[in-house]
C-alpha cells in the first residue's frame, strides 16, 4: 500500500484520516504541522515535522493531501509545498460511503467525504472539499480549492469559481454561476448568479458585502 502524508493535524485533518483508512487505498506515513512538536501523536499518527522537512520526507512517500478547512489557507499551504518540492504528488481521497460518477472528473488534491455524490459530467478542481452529504449533479463546473459544506446541494450545470465556499445546508438552483473567492451563507438558497469576492446570503441570497481573497469565513 502506497504511503501518504497528512498536512494538517485540525478537525478537518482527523475527517480525512477517516477516510484515508476506510478507502483503503493508502496508508498514512505521518503528519506534518506547523505547529505541534515533533512525535506528538494526534489521531494515531506521528507528527514528523513542520513543512520545512518535505524535501526529505517527500522521497519516502507516494504523496500526501492538504488536511486544512479554510479555502485560503489550504491554497497557500499548495503554494508552499511546491515550492519546496516542486514535483509533490497531492493525491485525491473518496470515503467508500461517496458516490461519484464514472464520468466525473476529479482533481488532484480533493477529498469527497461520507455521503457525496458526484454526479455524470462533473468537473471537480483541485484540491476542493465535498463535505458531508454534499451534494454535485450533473454538469457541475468546480474550479480549484472550493468548497461545499456538509448538506449543500448543487443543482445541475452549476458553476462556482475559485476558492469559493458554499456553506452548510445551502442550495444552489441548476445553471447558476458563482464567482472565485465568494461565500454563500448556511441554509442559503441560490436562484441567480452571484458575483466573485461576495458574501451572499438569505433565501434567496443576495450579495450583501464584498470580501477579501484571504478573509476567513469558517
Amino acid at each position: 500500500m502506497k504511503k501518504i502524508i497528512i498536512i494538517g493535524s485540525g478537525g478537518h485533518a482527523s475527517v480525512i484520516i477517516d477516510a484515508v483508512e476506510r478507502e483503503k487505498k493508502y496508508s498514512i506515513y505521518g503528519i506534518i504541522d506547523p505547529i505541534r512538536p515533533v512525535n506528538t501523536i494526534i489521531y494515531g499518527y506521528r507528527v514528523i515535522g513542520t513543512q520545512a522537512v518535505l524535501p526529505v520526507v517527500s522521497k519516502q512517500v507516494h504523496g500526501g493531501i492538504v488536511a486544512i478547512g479554510d479555502n485560503w489557507s489550504r491554497k497557500k499551504m499548495v503554494e508552499t509545498i511546491r515550492a519546496l518540492v516542486p514535483r509533490f504528488l497531492f493525491v485525491s481521497v473518496m470515503h467508500p460511503a461517496a458516490c461519484v460518477s464514472s464520468s466525473a472528473k476529479i482533481g488532484d488534491g480533493t477529498i469527497m467525504m461520507a455521503g457525496a455524490v458526484v454526479n455524470r459530467n462533473a468537473i471537480v478542481g483541485e484540491h476542493c472539499i465535498l463535505n458531508t452529504n454534499s451534494s454535485v449533479d450533473h454538469d457541475c463546473i468546480l474550479g480549484d480549492f472550493v468548497s461545499i459544506a456538509p448538506g449543500a446541494v448543487l443543482g445541475g450545470n452549476v458553476k462556482v469559481g475559485n476558492s469559493t465556499a458554499v456553506a452548510l445546508g445551502a442550495g444552489v438552483i441548476h445553471s447558476v454561476s458563482i464567482g472565485e473567492h465568494t461565500v454563500i451563507g448556511a441554509g442559503s438558497t441560490v436562484v441567480g448568479n452571484i458575483g466573485s469576492y461576495k458574501v451572499a446570503y438569505g433565501t434567496p441570497a443576495k450579495e450583501i458585502r464584498s470580501r477579501k481573497q484571504e478573509d476567513g469565513y469558517l
